[in-house]
């Protein structure tokens, strides 16, 4: 599941013009992966305990946000996400709980925690955090309603 996403991210980052129907599949495959989003977003806090640090779900979440952050930040899909009820409020929910995980234990979301003298970040989980805050972001771009919301 974490190729075909790396597949998926790889034809969203691509610049060539898409055509309508091309436009179409995007928003049905956006829904898709919101969906699926939203229904996993909690299994990466299962990463905070060492015996987890390669749940299957946990990635696939992980990388699901990289591509969510990825469609928002076009136009065509951008304004399709921004609509679809609850991702956004799953998202802030989301970024409440690892907040609140990354206090009561080892901060394993942000990089600035991860690090511990000068080895490499290597966990899948670094920049969860951050890449939740782009996707509210990115959400809440020219968009009052969702910009009221949170």
């Amino acid at each position: 599941r974490v190729t075909l996403l790396d597949l998926v991210m790889a034809q969203i980052i691509e610049k060539n013009p898409v055509t309508s129907e091309e436009t179409m599949v995007f928003l049905r495959h956006a829904d898709f992966l919101a969906g699926c989003f939203q229904e996993k977003c909690q299994a990466v806090l299962k990463l905070t305990s060492a015996a987890d640090t390669e749940d299957e779900e946990a990635l696939v979440t992980i990388r699901l946000l990289d591509v969510l952050c990825e469609m928002t930040s076009k136009n065509g899909q951008l304004e399709h996400l921004q609509v679809l009820p609850g991702l956004l409020e799953t998202t802030v929910d989301t970024l409440r709980l690892t907040h609140l995980t990354g206090k009561q234990t080892i901060n394993i979301f942000t990089a600035t925690h991860a690090m511990t003298g000068q080895e490499e970040i290597s966990h899948p989980a670094v920049d969860f955090k951050s890449h939740l805050i782009r996707l509210i972001g990115n959400l809440c771009y020219k968009n009052k309603e969702n910009q009221d919301k949170v």
